[in-house]
């Protein structure tokens, strides 16, 4: 898991899938963000409004099958300005790819083209 991550997240769910395009077993980690409001807003103004939709990103690989993270971010409205919607910035995903940050830099330091992943 990227460092920090459990920090951010719970961990909802974990199955073993098979991959169909390439017929191998996968591991899918399901993510919910913990119900933490931002800390620079005044969190008695916000509520919990839900979850964006899912995002899947690649992590590295255990013990040859392929690991993505399932994760799901939190949003939450303000209680009087029903259209001021915030959430947290995580800097997980790799910019431009699917894959984790710290995935992404492992293949540009083993000089793999992490952009390949998107």
């Amino acid at each position: 898991m990227p460092e920090g991550l459990l920090e951010h997240f719970k961990i909802t769910n974990v199955e073993e899938l098979g991959e169909v395009s390439t017929k191998r077993m996968v591991i899918q980690v399901e993510l919910e963000e913990i119900n933490t409001i931002p800390k620079c807003y005044d969190s008695s103004l916000y509520e919990s409004k839900g979850f964006y939709p899912i995002t899947i990103v690649q992590d590295f690989p255990i013990r040859g099958k392929a690991v993505y993270l399932a994760i799901k971010r939190r949003r939450w409205r303000h209680k009087e300005h029903k259209n001021e919607i915030i959430h947290n910035d995580y800097t997980l995903i790799a910019e431009g790819s699917r894959i984790t940050q710290e995935l992404s830099d492992f293949l540009k330091a083993t000089g793999r083209d992490p952009s390949r992943y998107h």
